[in-house]
């Protein structure tokens, strides 16, 4: 069991069942960042990799209309039991990112993609519950492709809120962004003891110089992006 985090009300649970990503610091961070753009009535938002459907919940709350996309099932199911037991809709997809919106836009794109540097050994596109955070060597799989497709879904002064680590390069996100024409900036900033993920895979970051030697805390960002009007 895990906590929808919304500073206007008190918290209430979502089922986040094995398999699926649990609600964690970057969850709470990026919903902090939600809140701050004022989803609102009349306003139409997508939460991409919903998950357990927390954002997309959140957003939902304060009576924006809410689209949510997962690639597993499981996270889509799950969302929809949370929606159900929140009292909240939500228009849910199962389908790989941007996909299922196709010829669809948005006034706010949301997303807390796989972002985790993943040793080669390892597959960047696990069918478990590795695929929520296993994101390729250099941890950009899933954030690279949002930061092409993102901007064609969304309506000028359009905005687009992305949760990674410092581990998978803030500043080429930034990058990214604006080769896609957004402008961005890095909204938010938590620092947070390494998790049991990346505590597995120390030596190979060490090794690989991903993560200085004494380094213990992992840095969160949350950038934000818009399109020009």
């Amino acid at each position: 069991m895990a906590f929808l985090v919304d500073p206007s009300r008190p918290p209430g649970p979502v089922l986040a069942p094995p398999g699926v990503y649990a609600p964690q610091a970057d969850t709470f961070l990026l919903a902090r960042a939600l809140y701050r753009e004022g989803p609102a009535p009349g306003m139409d938002v997508l939460d991409l990799g919903t998950g357990t459907g927390t954002l997309a919940i959140c957003a939902a709350r304060k009576g924006a209309r809410v689209t949510a996309v997962d690639i597993a099932w499981r996270a889509v199911l799950t969302a929809r039991l949370n929606a159900l037991r929140s009292r909240q809709r939500l228009t849910l997809h199962h389908g790989d990112l941007l996909e299922p919106v196709r010829g669809r836009s948005f006034d706010l794109i949301i997303s807390n993609p796989p972002y985790v540097p993943t040793p080669p050994s390892e597959p960047s596109d696990g069918r478990g519950r590795e695929r929520a955070w296993n994101a390729g060597p250099d941890g950009r799989a899933t954030l690279d492709r949002i930061c092409a497709d993102a901007p064609r879904v969304m309506r000028p002064g359009g905005v687009l809120l992305i949760a990674q680590s410092a581990l998978s390069g803030t500043d080429e996100t930034l990058e990214r962004l604006a080769g896609s024409g957004l402008t961005g900036t890095v909204g938010d900033r938590a620092y947070i003891p390494f998790g049991p993920v990346l505590r597995s895979r120390l030596p190979w970051l060490r090794e690989s110089g991903r993560i200085a030697a004494r380094e213990e805390t992992e840095e969160l960002v949350i950038i934000r992006a818009e399109r020009p009007r």
